[in-house]
């Protein structure tokens, strides 16, 4: 009950700014050529955890009711990307053992799971967008002002060398992405410590140039 509450709350007080997804023709076209500006990727191997202070994970709540799917998708069930989403941020996220409590929004914003398509040639990537909001259990405060926007790709092996849409199901799809996504929102909360009782990290200043 508390998580359903928690939900509803979070679809209510997120606000995304005008103009957060991306032209549905842009990022089809962006994903024709996206394969080869992605960064490297393996298996999904869960990397040592990071400094994260006293983070300990409240609520996971996932909201994925009507992302944008952009024509060149394969379909995808909302709840299966809620499904995803939800279990690879738990994996990751769960693991951290503070002494408070913070509940995590991430919104699906948008979506394509490449299909089939020509090898080396014409062979879509596969992309979501999500948007995360950071919360403190105990004084109910957002720590972002705005939701954290993010743009996240399988990444490049093997398979998605000639197009994930050939070597992967949708299933197998979304599952790579949620994995990358939930580590992106821990390098970004890890970007953040002064959120988690640690020190600020030091603000870089840019030499002049005149």
């Amino acid at each position: 009950m508390v998580a359903q509450a928690f939900r509803k709350g979070y679809v209510r007080e997120v606000v995304l700014p005008k103009g957060h997804l991306m032209k549905t023709a842009r990022l089809s076209a962006f994903l024709l050529v996206a394969g080869l500006l992605s960064a490297c990727a393996g298996p999904n191997v869960v990397e040592a955890p990071v400094n994260l202070g006293n983070f300990k994970m409240g609520h996971n709540i996932v909201v994925a009711d009507n992302p944008q799917k952009v024509p060149i998708s394969r379909e995808a069930d909302p709840k299966d990307w809620d499904d995803s989403l939800t279990a690879a941020i738990q994996t990751r996220l769960g693991r951290y053992d503070g002494d408070k409590f913070y509940n995590l929004g991430v919104s699906v914003d948008a979506y394509a799971l490449a299909p089939p398509g020509i090898p080396l040639v014409i062979s879509p990537k596969s992309v979501v967008v999500v948007t995360a909001t950071v919360w403190d259990d105990e004084t109910g405060k957002k720590l972002n002002d705005k939701g954290e926007q993010f743009t996240v790709f399988e990444g490049l092996d093997g398979e998605t060398m000639i197009g994930s849409g050939l070597t992967r199901t949708a299933e197998q799809q979304m599952e790579k992405l949620s994995f990358n996504a939930a580590k992106r929102i821990e390098r970004w909360l890890s970007d953040h410590p002064e959120w988690f009782a640690l020190p600020a990290k030091p603000v870089e200043v840019v030499a002049s140039t005149k």
